[in-house]
């Protein structure tokens, strides 16, 4: 007999004001707080929520800095590049903050912070794009696919090159397979700017 199937839970704030007590959800006071969160796929709904987040808090204070914590697996490199190109625009600076896994189009995501934290056991991967979906149709349109794939490759590895400090062709080699880094690791390689033992 399968087991049940229960939604998460998602916890409620209660705050007590003049009109009395007021509930709402803690991803509420989050936003209130400046800190947004990047967890699961990236897809185009996940980085739109973002992009709308971000945009408002920079509406908000200019200035300020925001907070993302990532714990993802990646997804579709253009939602994810939308969001890096929102970030790169914003005068407010974007820590980001792996706990967890920032790994494929997250760890892209992640490296781009203005300021860029690791919890202990975090962990960072980086590899070249994937071709989603079957590969199929004329040699015409497999090679149009190869050719945005490789041109994919070049923006995302120039990406990582320009955040990291690496070179482009060590950027190029560690992507050519899955490329793990533990969080002191990634310290070490230009992924990440300080492990932190507190939030």
């Amino acid at each position: 007999m399968s087991q049940p199937i229960y939604p998460l839970y998602q916890p409620q704030v209660l705050q007590e004001t003049c009109e009395g007590i007021c509930r709402f959800d803690v991803r509420d006071q989050m936003l209130a707080n400046r800190e947004l969160e990047l967890c699961g796929p990236i897809d185009a709904e996940s980085a739109a929520i973002l992009i709308r987040n971000l945009l408002y808090l920079q509406r908000a204070d200019a200035v300020a800095p925001v907070k993302m914590f990532i714990n993802s697996p990646g997804g579709e490199v253009q939602s994810g590049l939308a969001l890096y190109d929102v970030m790169q625009t914003l005068s407010c600076p974007v820590t980001t903050i792996c706990l967890g896994m920032a790994a494929s189009m997250a760890a892209l995501v992640f490296v781009s912070g203005a300021r860029r934290e690791m919890l202990p056991h975090s962990r960072v991967m980086i590899h070249d794009p994937l071709i989603g979906g079957g590969l199929g149709g004329s040699a015409l349109s497999v090679k149009a696919r190869a050719d945005d794939l490789m041109r994919i490759r070049d923006i995302t590895g120039e990406v990582l090159a320009r955040h990291t400090g690496m070179t482009l062709e060590r950027v190029f080699e560690l992507t050519a397979q899955d490329t793990y880094f533990e969080a002191e690791a990634a310290v070490e390689a230009g992924l990440a700017d300080a492990v932190v033992a507190s939030l």
